[in-house]
């Protein structure tokens, strides 16, 4: 059977699938991918059928594995590739910016190569594929439309991202984002106020700004304060309950942001600001544009402004040329800062960044040595930040697919205002996801919290309806073609994947 006969056959339904690696802006340019293949006429495969008609890969280039990875994944799709006519593979994402045509040459059998800037060109591109039963490779090296303005699947039915830009601006030496997805472009402020407006009529009432480089908002646009107004106008949208941001950097974190997170009141507290070194020579051989003590004195004002923000980074460790003095004074900032949470990633070279070839790469055992010390010192911290929340009396918003154990443990599971983590005792009356409740914290580990006793109130909202109306829905599709739930909740700030790219 050809590939033209492949796609009219079975009823003329043809299924996907979309896998992502690395930050949070690939996770929501998969949403839109799936938003434009559906939009297009296929259907999502049910989860772990393994027999998707379209097979997307959303890949990332900011590990030193990245291609291995890729091109193993690959490789265990060619048989069967083979031997299911029709099927087709597109690479999309930062490695396919910048491998080019470099992956149909390792792996021929793949159909499509799309980049960071065109990813509305891949209904176009499969289709184009398929009638000339050849690859198609269309890179393009700059951004045609602002991604927001293509179809999109979301995730969650209640908690939504929302880009306020995209590229990046710094020049980080171990970093190679801003190659791949260009100089920062902003979106108009309109738009994204328009964009969110829509999604809390739809029963969204938490979302996530999203940037490379979020709090530099407005650079593009000639306003410095762009970023701090965008956030007082979210907290005048009606319905909208919470409101998350990340990632910022600390060189664009100014006193009026803190001020607007501060006395907006469904601006979140919580702030993940990565600092990547507590040294100040490693700094500037990362070419980071703050030192130990800026980075300290954010800390400071945003806890005097925000006393129960929970505040987590993202650290690396090993950078080329540092020295023993260099990670104690990581150490020693871990130590001030109090971070409830910190995403530690040992130094892997980046192809294509000045890192890579920098003199002075550390060894793998020091590597991990210093590693097992940091992760050491910042799970005891967690745990004792966590321990002073016992007691508290916290607002959850329930998540869906968040804790692993619930069903055993006949728990759910929810996200505090500072999006911890919280497991708590499953009340008699219904409760979905999106709606809210009312919990007394009892006890705490280093990533969690737990409510063991009865939940103290429950509120029905909106955002449960949403998420109850499209479960319905989901589940009235016939099951060839059920889109199946979804698989994330609220959006977590940082992902286990996020921030890896160390874009911030």
């Amino acid at each position: 059977m050809s590939s033209i006969d492949r796609s009219q056959s079975v009823g003329g339904t043809r299924t996907y699938e979309v896998r992502t690696y690395g930050c949070q802006m690939n996770v929501h340019d998969s949403e839109r991918l799936s938003g434009l293949l559906e939009d297009a006429g296929y259907v999502r495969a049910p989860e772990g059928a393994d027999e998707a008609d379209v097979v997307v890969f959303n890949t990332c280039a900011v590990r030193e594995n990245a291609d291995n990875k890729l091109y193993g994944n690959l490789g265990h799709l060619a048989p069967k590739k083979a031997s299911r006519p029709g099927m087709q593979i597109a690479v999309g994402g930062c490695l396919a910016q910048k491998d080019r045509d470099t992956i149909v040459k390792r792996a021929p059998w793949v159909d499509v190569v799309f980049g960071t800037h065109n990813i509305g060109k891949l209904p176009v591109l499969l289709e184009r594929a398929r009638v000339q039963d050849e690859a198609q490779v269309e890179i393009a090296e700059s951004l045609e439309a602002f991604p927001s303005t293509l179809p999109t699947r979301r995730e969650s039915a209640y908690a939504a991202w929302v880009s306020i830009s995209v590229g990046c601006n710094n020049t980080c030496t171990f970093c190679i984002v801003p190659a791949l997805r260009g100089k920062e472009k902003d979106r108009r402020p309109g738009d994204i106020l328009a964009e969110i407006e829509a999604l809390v009529a739809e029963g969204v009432s938490e979302i996530t700004l999203l940037g490379q480089n979020v709090n530099a908002y407005g650079s593009d646009i000639g306003d410095r304060e762009a970023f701090s107004k965008l956030l007082r106008a979210c907290g005048k949208i009606d319905g909208l309950e919470r409101v998350r941001f990340t990632s910022p950097h600390p060189r664009d974190f100014t006193d009026d942001v803190i001020a607007a997170m501060a006395e907006t009141p469904n601006v979140m507290p919580q702030l993940h600001m990565p600092l990547q070194s507590g040294s100040d020579p490693v700094l500037k051989a990362m070419r980071r544009s703050y030192r130990q003590e800026r980075f300290l004195g954010i800390i400071e004002k945003v806890r005097a402004a925000i006393p129960h923000a929970a505040i987590s980074t993202d650290i690396i460790v090993g950078f080329p040329g540092e020295t023993e003095e260099d990670f104690e004074q990581t150490l020693h900032v871990v130590r001030e800062a109090r971070f409830a949470q910190a995403f530690t990633f040992q130094y892997s070279k980046r192809p294509g960044t000045p890192a890579a070839e920098m003199d002075g790469q550390i060894p793998k055992k020091v590597v991990q040595e210093r590693y097992e010390r940091l992760v050491a010192l910042q799970e005891e911290i967690s745990w004792q930040e966590n321990k002073k929340q016992v007691g508290r009396t916290l607002e959850l918003m329930v998540a869906e697919g968040e804790g692993r154990k619930d069903d055993t443990t006949h728990r759910l599971s929810g996200r505090a205002p500072d999006n911890r983590l919280v497991h708590f005792t499953k009340p008699d009356q219904e409760v979905r996801p999106g709606d809210v409740v009312t919990v007394e914290i009892t006890y705490a580990a280093p990533h969690h919290l737990l409510a063991e006793g009865a939940v103290l109130d429950v509120r029905r909202t909106r955002a449960g309806d949403a998420w109850e109306k499209r479960n319905a829905a989901e589940k009235a599709k016939p099951v060839g073609v059920m889109l199946g739930l979804p698989r994330i909740g609220a959006p977590e700030p940082l992902p286990a994947v996020a921030s890896g790219c160390g874009c911030d």
